[in-house]
């Protein structure tokens, strides 16, 4: 029982420990950056990770990482003269700004976008990058994800605990066994 309670605070420790450390690091960006840089580079190698970042790219108004350059690191959008893909030098539809009357999205308006400045991108796509707005979303959201990564906790040490009662009371029946086994009065019994 000890042993069980002693692995409980042990694993609330970790838990807090995380927390404590996402909120006060540079970590979290650095990781932020680092999955946002490989998902770009992967882009059209999984649909379900391409549906993914175009949900985030929708969801938080932003293009790329850092910023919509950061298109330019993937094979099919890159703008190097090498890069024969009627795609070069371009951002996926996601990047897109919308107005709310549209009734038919404009999937080519990130065409070509990554040869025009800032200022001039920022007509027909959203030019800053997703690292930033997701490390704020993360930090402002974080008293929610440590409710649900305690809420997921909570039934495990629950079954914890009860697994360790279950094993206590095993070794009292074995324990029980054993002695009416050795005290038995009746040889042939």
């Amino acid at each position: 029982m000890l042993f069980s309670i002693c692995l409980t605070l042990v694993f609330l420790l970790q838990l807090a420990a995380g927390i404590v450390g996402f909120v006060f690091s540079d970590k979290a960006r650095g990781k932020v950056s680092e999955v946002i840089k490989n998902a770009i580079v992967h882009y059209r190698d999984d649909l379900d990770l391409q549906n993914l970042i175009d949900f985030g790219q929708r969801e938080f108004n932003c293009c790329g990482g850092i910023s919509y350059k950061d298109w330019s690191q993937n094979i099919y959008f890159n703008c190097t003269s090498e890069n024969r893909s009627g795609e070069r030098c371009s951002v996926p539809y996601s990047c897109c700004l919308y107005s709310e009357d549209e009734a038919v999205v404009n999937t080519m308006c990130g065409y070509g976008v990554q040869t025009l400045n800032y200022l001039e991108a920022g007509e027909f796509i959203h030019t800053n990058g997703c690292i930033d707005k997701l490390v704020n979303w993360l930090h402002s959201n974080l008293f929610l994800l440590g409710g649900v990564a305690l809420g997921l906790a909570i039934p495990q040490l629950v079954g914890i605990l009860l697994s360790q009662v279950l094993i206590n009371q095993i070794r009292d029946q074995v324990k029980l066994q054993s002695y009416n086994q050795q005290h038995r009065s009746d040889p042939w019994y």
